[in-house]
């Protein structure tokens, strides 16, 4: 590394200082150990920190019980997968459930270290993997849910997504030419009209562009959200065919690798080297790793609609085929559900499941002749294909009962304050309304057209769970990201305040039993 990332011993923080010490890939050859000693004799930095490069996440909400976060690229699973994933959900998670992500994947709670080893070797079995989706590693790559499906998509990025996570992680194997980035980074590869992936909040993101009539993908870099900052991602002025996808991600990595910020945790993103060096000089150590000169960008690119939500029944490219959405409330999965949802995608699918970064689940391949049966399966009840408005469009991180790092309840309270609007509200339209339980943004705020970010408030001399309330964020084609607008909002007072923003802002009203009773 340079001596801009490397700077000197004294000026780094501690977590480039352990990492020196040994990379976090490392503790691969220590699980068993681990399982034999137990959580509470484990050197705190390999509990706490290195064993993030495994997936493996210390919670000290819940002692002794941590959370495993997968690899899904694409958001897409086997059933056999999911029953796998399921199945550890029931044996081993002493919390019994699992919640989908904003990137398409899956976290599993309350496992124990004990039962790591097993964990893993059933992992192995079902071709499944968590190793390096945390800490300063590339966290699951998300691509079109229904790429390969959609009628009417550009590109079926299905296979550049897995190509990718392969080149960083060594196959599942794990790769320690990038387990020692500055940060953590995002990348997306979109191949459809409608911006599924959220392209302009990761550090590298692919949008389908024509140049010269050749179809491939404009370049984005730069985009992330923190405590300290949230920036859009901006153009690389570069355009590649699909073929160089996976070379010109490595060249990035390398680069960001090699001169990201280090001394100062919360200036190591992307953007933050960008900004230093400007986006030409950038640009030209990319193109210098790469060996090639890289094209300038198309003029424009293909993302030209609103974005999708994928709920609902869908005709597939494929005739005779469709895709069904199922809305899954905050993304919160049991056990049980998670064998129901295996089940249906081999009675009615193809035994294909996916995720969407609407922490909802879609089921491809369902024949005309057997989407009437699916539609009345008991499990659609609670994961409707027709949910109500409001809800809809919901989307929350983990909250204070399982993650540290947040401020606020989240999940419980966002599910049951929407419950409570809808029967009060009458909206004739979607409102994204995401909540994230602290400044990481893990529930993507900034992108919501309501976005409600934990924080403390003091009221009637007491400390009190409360938001800032973001607004204007918007996904799809001209993307860009909301503004707090309010700040410090107990959430026992933020019920009439999202009223009153769903009526001024988005043509809400209020209903007749609602007005009456007030």
């Amino acid at each position: 590394m340079t001596e801009t990332a490397t700077n000197s011993t004294a000026t780094l923080n501690k977590f480039e200082k352990f990492k020196l010490e040994k990379d976090g890939l490392a503790v691969k050859q220590e699980i068993e150990q681990f399982a034999q000693i137990g959580w509470e004799a484990m050197d705190e930095t390999d509990r706490d920190h290195r064993l993030k490069w495994l997936g493996v996440f210390f919670r000290p909400v819940t002692p002794g019980k941590f959370m495993l976060r997968m690899r899904t690229p694409s958001g897409i699973l086997t059933s056999g997968q999911l029953r796998t994933l399921a199945e550890v959900v029931q044996r081993y998670g002493e919390d019994g459930n699992a919640d989908i992500t904003t990137r398409q994947n899956l976290q599993l709670r309350g496992i124990r270290i004990e039962d790591i080893p097993d964990i893993f070797r059933r992992f192995e079995q079902a071709g499944l993997t968590s190793v390096q989706s945390g800490m300063d590693n590339v966290r699951n790559i998300t691509g079109s849910p229904v790429a390969g499906i959609d009628a009417d998509e550009l590109i079926d990025t299905r296979d550049l997504v897995q190509q990718v996570q392969d080149m960083i992680t060594n196959s599942g194997e794990g790769n320690p030419a990038f387990t020692n980035l500055p940060r953590k980074f995002n990348i997306a590869i979109a191949g459809c009209r409608d911006n599924s992936v959220h392209a302009e909040i990761n550090d590298i993101a692919f949008v389908p562009a024509f140049k010269d009539g050749v179809l491939g993908f404009n370049v984005l870099v730069g985009g992330f959200f923190s405590a300290k900052r949230c920036e859009a991602a901006i153009p690389l002025n570069a355009w590649v065919d699909p073929g160089q996808v996976v070379a010109l991600c490595q060249a990035i990595l390398v680069v960001y690798r090699d001169h990201g910020l280090r001394a100062n945790r919360q200036k190591a993103r992307l953007m933050w080297l960008i900004d230093e060096w400007g986006v030409e000089r950038f640009r030209s150590a990319v193109e210098q790793q790469l060996g090639a000169s890289l094209q300038k960008a198309a003029e424009k690119d293909e993302i030209a609609w609103d974005k999708r939500d994928h709920i609902g029944v869908h005709a597939q490219k494929q005739p005779g085929l469709n895709y069904v959405g199922l809305h899954v409330p905050v993304g919160r999965l049991f056990a049980q559900d998670m064998f129901e949802l295996a089940r249906i995608a081999e009675v009615y699918g193809s035994g294909e499941l996916r995720f969407t970064v609407e922490q909802n689940v879609i089921i491809p391949n369902v024949s005309d002749s057997r989407l009437d049966l699916l539609l009345k399966e008991p499990l659609l009840e609670r994961f409707s294909v027709h949910p109500a408005t409001l809800e809809r469009s919901l989307v929350s991180c983990t909250g204070s009962q399982f993650c540290n790092f947040a401020l606020i309840e989240t999940k419980n309270r966002a599910l049951g304050l929407i419950r409570e609007l809808e029967a009060e509200v009458s909206c004739s339209q979607p409102v994204r309304i995401h909540w994230t339980g602290c400044p990481n943004s893990c529930g993507q705020p900034q992108v919501a057209d309501i976005g409600l970010m934990g924080t403390k408030a003091r009221k009637d001399g007491k400390t009190v769970e409360a938001v800032d309330i973001y607004m204007g964020g918007k996904v799809g084609k001209d993307a860009h990201l909301g503004t707090c607008v309010m700040k410090s909002i107990p959430c026992d007072d933020l019920k009439p305040v999202l009223q009153n923003l769903l009526v001024e802002h988005f043509d809400a009203h209020l209903k007749e039993e609602a007005v009456t009773s007030t």
